[in-house]
């Protein structure tokens, strides 16, 4: 174990110390570090609307084209001079192409999360030596139930916004309260998002782009949350229904006003670029089918800061 990562950095109660070296306190900040997962062992299995139709329709999936698209993501990140890590692969965790879930980042460590399929649960383990190899302090653990990073969205600084979907889905009420406790002593705000099961997580259906900009699916997102993102003075760019079920909504800000998104994400694509965003869209159609996006693909490691 590295000495400068331990195991548990939360201080009961509030008043956790900001990591120095590390974090991220939302997701628009200017993008330094990203975590990945290896793609050695992708293949589709039924965890989602996307995919369970990918395998109905028998859609062939070409797992050398899956790993020439995620080396194209990878070479994207290098290209906008992101530093990508990767999480320690494992031959047993044919999902961890998603490094979303299985821990989330906080300005005071990671939070290693507790994932529902059990297929994906060994992913933690995975998280956890692989942030103890690079120095990372672990804030805590989800203990009260499941949770994953997809329901995990830092709106701005000291906002934050979570999903749930209850025991159907993957991020239940007890656990996101449990975030929620853990984040209002540290002073934040904390807003839960009671969504449907077939959504997954709520990145699918809002990210945000830049500063007081975030990508929303109008029709899908809860009428609630999106007057309180609107109580924000946050700008909301519609992607269409049809839209956020291919994942064209679950996007990733690199900051200074610049997104990555998928190649065929055409609506957002083009309304970002009228709003003067700089666009890296790489080809996501092996990766897609199998149900996650480049959202769910990508965590946050360190973030400058956002005044």
């Amino acid at each position: 174990m590295n000495a400068s990562s331990p195991l548990k950095c939360r201080i009961d109660g509030g008043g956790t110390p900001t990591l120095e070296s590390w974090g991220a306190d939302c997701e628009y900040g200017v993008l330094r570090d990203v975590l990945l997962g290896p793609a050695d062992h992708y293949q589709w299995l039924k965890t989602s609307a996307i995919s369970k139709k990918s395998i109905r329709r028998e859609i062939p999936f070409d797992a050398i084209a899956a790993k020439q698209q995620h080396a194209e993501i990878v070479s994207a990140f290098e290209s906008a001079d992101v530093t990508v890590h990767f999480l320690k692969g494992d031959e047993n965790l044919p999902y961890q192409i998603f490094a979303r879930d299985s821990s989330v980042m906080t300005s005071y460590g990671a939070i290693i999360t507790n994932m529902a399929n059990w297929w994906r649960r060994g992913e933690n383990f995975r998280a956890i030596e692989t942030y103890s190899e690079l120095g990372i302090p672990i804030y805590d653990y989800v203990t009260a139930g499941t949770f994953e990073g997809g329901d995990f969205n830092a709106i701005e600084p000291g906002t934050l916004l979570l999903g749930w979907s209850g025991h159907e889905g993957r991020s239940q009420h007890e656990a996101a309260l449990q975030i929620k406790k853990w984040l209002e002593a540290e002073g934040w705000e904390v807003r839960l998002a009671d969504i449907d099961p077939f959504y997954v997580h709520i990145d699918v259906m809002v990210v945000m782009l830049a500063h007081k900009l975030a990508a929303v699916c109008l029709e899908s997102t809860d009428p609630d949350i999106i007057m309180w993102l609107k109580s924000k003075n946050i700008e909301l760019v519609p992607v269409p229904f049809q839209d956020m079920l291919d994942l064209g909504c679950n996007v990733m800000s690199l900051g200074s006003d610049r997104i990555m998104l998928p190649e065929k994400s055409w609506v957002l694509k083009e309304k970002a670029r009228a709003l003067g965003l700089e666009i890296y869209d790489p080809d996501m159609s092996m990766i897609t089918p199998g149900g996650g996006g480049i959202h769910c693909m990508c965590q946050s490691l360190r973030r400058d800061p956002v005044a």
